[in-house]
């Protein structure tokens, strides 16, 4: 069960995407591949002849003969990636990608989703196939808790991470700001340009928005703030001191409901719908993932509109699963102070 601040409401089991059928395919990927993964030759584009390593949140170095080149990686990793000049190295994602209608989700941010192979498009979706046929050279992606890859299934975990070196960045029980100097300094490690115009720019506009923030809390005095998210049976209320971007935005002055009665990963509390109003709350963050009921859908339960800061129409979006650059995250930043600034007190 994915834990961003609380469980991914209505994901599908997981499963095992392997089949006996499957495992010979992937055999003969393997055998393409060579042992351990990684692209070689000019068809890979990877034999730039320097040596790469980088030391990941595991306390890993991962290395390679040649900088990588190929990456796959978790769509919101894949488009903070871009962000700081390498979307031309990303080949594949996984995660939620494209909704049904078509268009990109929104953690894939300004990816461009028509040029990179979605190998799974949702939790437990995994084409181990198709990732071995791009021939990857690098995987990356998020880690909330020690060693568990963010989407990547545990029961083909270890076949998965046999086709090529993988990093992991910590995004949980560290402040915002921590998880985007990790990811750029992957960035730079693999060739990207931090000191270019997009990226100097990016950062001086989170540094506004986060300055904007602080302002803003400031002068809400004590306007008590929480971070949900709705399911057809239970309403998750998420923990401030784990979930990375709420850690900042606390550090920056914001009053959070912090639940009491967590449940075993520490993430969030489960309230049944006849308990949502067991915490009061001056303006709620709603997760805004497609895999969460939004205001439209939670119109129809008694419990949710009975909420004072539903009434009071003080309720923002909220980017559960924020995407790891400036870029990314200084919008965040933005809303939230302009969500602020916008509340009263209720009462």
């Amino acid at each position: 069960m994915p834990n961003p601040g609380f469980p991914t409401p209505g994901r599908p089991t997981r499963r095992t995407l392997l089949t006996a059928a499957g495992a010979v395919g992937l055999g003969a990927a393997l055998a393409a591949c060579g042992s351990g993964g990684g692209t070689k030759g000019a068809d890979g584009g990877g034999a730039d002849g320097k040596a790469w390593s980088f030391t990941d949140d595991r306390g890993r170095a991962v290395a390679a003969k040649n900088t990588p080149r190929r990456i796959v990686a978790f769509t919101g990793t894949a488009a903070a990636l871009h962000d700081f000049g390498l979307g031309d190295r990303i080949a594949g994602v996984f995660g939620e990608t494209r909704r049904a209608d078509g268009k990109a989700d929104p953690a894939a941010g300004d990816l461009d989703i028509d040029k990179v192979t979605i190998v799974g498009n949702a939790w437990g979706e995994f084409g181990i196939e198709k990732y071995a046929a791009l021939r990857p050279d690098l995987l990356v992606t998020h880690m909330y808790d020690p060693d568990a890859l963010w989407y990547v299934p545990d029961e083909s975990k270890d076949k998965i991470l046999a086709l090529a070196p993988s990093v992991a960045v910590t995004t949980a029980r560290v402040p915002l700001p921590e998880p985007i100097k990790r990811y750029a300094a992957l960035a730079e490690s693999l060739g990207a340009d931090l000191n270019a115009k997009q990226v100097t720019e990016a950062k001086a506009r989170f540094e506004a928005a986060a300055e904007t923030l602080r302002q803003a809390a400031k002068a809400a005095g004590g306007l008590k703030v929480m971070a949900a998210s709705g399911s057809a049976d239970l309403f998750y209320v998420t923990n401030p001191a784990l979930s990375t971007d709420l850690m900042y935005f606390r550090d920056l002055g914001v009053d959070f409901v912090v639940p009491d009665a967590l449940d075993p990963q520490g993430y969030f509390e489960s309230l049944s719908w006849e308990n949502a109003g067991k915490y009061k709350a001056d303006l709620i963050l709603l997760d805004n993932r497609s895999t969460a009921l939004q205001p439209a859908d939670l119109a129809a339960k008694p419990a949710w509109s009975a909420l004072p800061a539903v009434k009071a129409g003080q309720v923002t979006p909220w980017d559960a699963v924020p995407r790891f650059s400036w870029l990314g995250a200084a919008p965040l930043l933005e809303d939230l102070a302009k969500a602020v600034q916008g509340a009263r007190k209720l009462g």
